[in-house]
């Protein structure tokens, strides 16, 4: 019996987004949004996915409103891919099934999300203990860990390899 593509007969709110976010890459590519990653290119580069399966989780999410296509440039024509709110509410998704990895699977520490304001480490809610709040995607500020390669051969990972906040624009220097 061949596998299904959808989950039709499940009354499953996981299930339901599963049909748009469950794809292979379709988290990397919101994971890289949340980043600052814009630039088809830059998506390219970074996650080493086939263009054309890149291009289908590009338009998927730009239909299902987790990604906003934005001209960026006329001529020639260029568009960047800015995440939306709807994407941004996937955060604490990713964040958990990030810690879920490294605690399971003996990962070293890649990065570290600290509140911007006090510099505290987000607890695994998002939460900033010494505040006292869970803190806004935007006010999360992104550091490199021990287990980063630092000296990376793709211009994406070495630009994260910098400090910065979520969801700003990632300037790796590539036109």
């Amino acid at each position: 019996m061949a596998l299904g593509k959808d989950y039709a007969t499940q009354e499953c709110s996981i299930a339901r987004a599963l049909e748009i976010v469950g794809e292979r890459w379709t988290l990397l590519v919101v994971r890289d949004a949340l980043y600052g990653v814009r630039r088809y290119n830059d998506f390219l580069v970074h996650l080493g996915i086939p263009r054309a399966v890149l291009a289908a989780r590009l338009h998927t999410l730009t239909e299902e409103g987790i990604l906003e296509k934005r001209r960026y440039q006329e001529s020639p024509p260029r568009d960047e891919y800015v995440i939306t709110d709807r994407g941004i509410g996937l955060w604490p998704t990713l964040r958990s099934l990030g810690r879920w990895g490294r605690e399971h699977h003996g990962d070293v520490q890649l990065r570290w999300f600290r509140h911007v304001d006090c510099g505290t480490e987000l607890g695994p809610y998002g939460e900033c203990a010494a505040c006292g709040t869970v803190v806004p995607v935007e006010d999360v500020l992104m550091e490199p860990g021990p287990g980063l390669d630092r000296d990376p051969a793709d211009p994406v990972s070495r630009a994260l390899l910098k400090p910065k906040r979520l969801l700003q624009p990632l300037e790796t220097g590539q036109v």
